[in-house]
């Protein structure tokens, strides 16, 4: 079952519009989109490495796009619309604690939560509503989205041969292992967040309490 999935999606994402698809997955991901674009980025730098830096060049660019409309749904609609799309995507809680962050750290937030599992929208949206100045946020999504994606491109580009073979090869192995890995960042990352002695954590905790 998983070969035939993997398999599906390699073709799927060598089909003619799969650029416009990831392009437009990419942009709406950084406003409103649950899914993110990164699966399709690498399965389609996977079917064709010799134009995956295109596709992550594309994605970059429609990311922060679209990390643009989320700010302008902070800015200006954040009680018609914005308000809404953070509940709708289980974020209420977090989005306090977000503001606070952006207000203290400013676009170190931001170039740490695009380079990250980190919900991008939190922060677009977030950064519109506390009014953060335009310049800083798009600089900082571009390096943010830029490094994540551009990353991904480059190393399927020099390696995206023997990448492909070894993943056709042993895929469920990797499957298992990803999960693995993937299970265990979180846990890090919830035991290096609940750690003592950064003001500012706990200065926005309270303010998340209050």
């Amino acid at each position: 079952m998983l070969r035939k999935l993997y398999d599906w999606t390699i073709d799927k994402a060598q089909h003619r519009h799969a650029e416009a698809w990831l392009a437009a997955i990419s942009f709406i991901e950084s406003s409103f989109f649950p899914i993110p674009p990164h699966p399709l980025l690498g399965l389609m730098c996977l079917a064709n490495p010799r134009r995956a830096i295109r596709y992550a060049l594309i994605c970059t660019i429609a990311s922060v796009v679209g990390g643009l409309f989320g700010y302008a749904i902070g800015y200006f609609l954040y009680e018609a619309v914005g308000k809404a799309l953070i509940g709708a995507l289980g974020l209420s809680e977090s989005f306090p604690v977000a503001a606070c962050y952006l207000r203290e750290r400013d676009w170190e937030v931001i170039v740490i939560a695009g380079a990250t599992p980190v919900p991008f929208k939190l922060l677009t949206i977030t950064s519109g509503f506390i009014e953060m100045n335009l310049v800083t946020f798009t600089l900082a999504a571009i390096a943010g989205r830029g490094f994540i994606f551009m990353t991904v491109g480059i190393l399927f580009r020099l390696f995206g041969a023997p990448i492909k073979a070894f993943i056709d090869r042993y895929l469920g192995m990797l499957t298992t292992a990803f999960v693995l890995l993937l299970v265990g960042g979180f846990v890090v990352a919830s035991y290096v967040g609940s750690s003592e002695g950064d003001p500012v954590r706990d200065q926005c905790q309270i303010a998340a309490s209050a």
